[in-house]
């Protein structure tokens, strides 16, 4: 049975304790929230011990039912929906959009109440759009897989979104994109309101190099995948193979069993463009990504994708993007 979220009862160090309550949508994403919640749990003690010493964390429940996971593993709420001021952060894990009522009404009158007592809400995986659907992202951004962009788009068109870092902070909102990023924002807030050695310990035991941060890219799906002919696919992923431009075309074609003619065609029919020109826009995806992950000289990137000098690669990049390699990367580099 759920217990009611009860201080610590030495009030000194309730108070600097990092207190979390989460919200579990039906379907929700059992590693995004396993991640988040073993960040916290490592960062609250030391040596593994697993003791709520400088963190403390509810699953936070309208009902005592338990709530099923996208995978089928089941979890208990071990709070009732208490006062949201309790807490420093409540954070919403959400999962499968097809759920038609991923949370009750009394949960999104709960995170209504947060937000009137100036509760910060954080959206994990999905949870952005319960957030949005509870009409409290109006001035506030939201961060989302790239799989899930055109999805919430669609459902909320007035409303700001990204899906190229993996997680955001805007003022009294976070959201984040899933997976291995829950990690990373929960790193982030356990290193504001615990310490970096406390971030530490959790990452090491969580084998995690290193916390990512809001300037991070997320990792995309291949150009290929927005393509359904299994030619223009092989081509594609030869192409991301050889992404130093050495694979010509001609050779390229033989690969998936075409002539370059055949190859052209196909391309022209269900791309819209040459493989030469897709096979440019992959290299420039490459140097894209290399660009915002890291600080590596123009000319290593250029080299990376095929070109001899920096002139030749920042012209091709302009032409491709509209702007310089240097230019994108004070862009993405840019404090938001």
């Amino acid at each position: 049975m759920p217990e009611k979220y009860r201080p610590d009862d030495d009030a000194s160090t309730s108070a600097s304790r990092l207190k979390v309550g989460f919200i579990l949508a039906r379907s929700f994403t059992l590693s995004a929230f396993a991640l988040f919640v073993d960040t916290l749990r490592l960062a609250s003690d030391k040596q593994d011990r697993s003791g709520r010493v400088l963190a403390d964390w509810q699953v936070l429940g309208s009902t005592r039912h338990l709530i099923t996971s996208s995978c089928g593993v089941q979890v208990a709420p071990t709070s009732d929906l208490v006062d949201p001021s309790r807490f420093d952060y409540i954070v919403v894990v959400g999962g499968l959009l097809t759920v038609e009522n991923p949370v009750d009404e009394a949960t999104y009158a709960y995170l209504k109440q947060a937000d009137a007592k100036k509760v910060p809400l954080i959206g994990v995986c999905t949870g952005s759009f319960i957030l949005a659907a509870a009409d409290l992202m109006k001035r506030h951004e939201s961060c989302v897989s790239w799989l899930h962009y055109e999805g919430f788009r669609e459902r909320f068109p007035d409303l700001k979104v990204r899906s190229d870092r993996l997680f955001n902070l805007d003022r009294q909102r976070g959201s984040c994109a899933g997976g291995s990023s829950a990690a990373d924002l929960a790193a982030l807030l356990v290193r504001k309101y615990i310490s970096r050695d406390a971030e530490r310990n959790a990452l090491e035991v969580l084998q995690i190099e290193k916390a990512r941060t809001t300037a991070d890219i997320q990792p995309r799906r291949p150009l290929y995948e927005d393509y359904d002919d299994a030619r223009v696919k092989a081509a594609m992923i030869a192409m991301e193979q050889f992404v130093d431009g050495s694979l010509p075309i001609p050779k390229l074609a033989a690969k998936v069993g075409l002539s370059r003619r055949q190859l052209e065609r196909i391309f022209l029919e269900k791309t819209g463009m040459s493989p030469a020109k897709a096979y440019n826009r992959v290299r420039m995806e490459r140097a894209k990504s290399i660009l915002a992950r890291s600080k590596a000289p123009l000319i290593e990137v250029a080299l990376d994708v095929g070109f001899e000098n920096t002139s030749q690669f920042t012209r091709t990049f302009k032409r491709t993007f509209g702007q310089t390699p240097s230019q994108h990367r004070a862009a993405v580099s840019r404090p938001r």
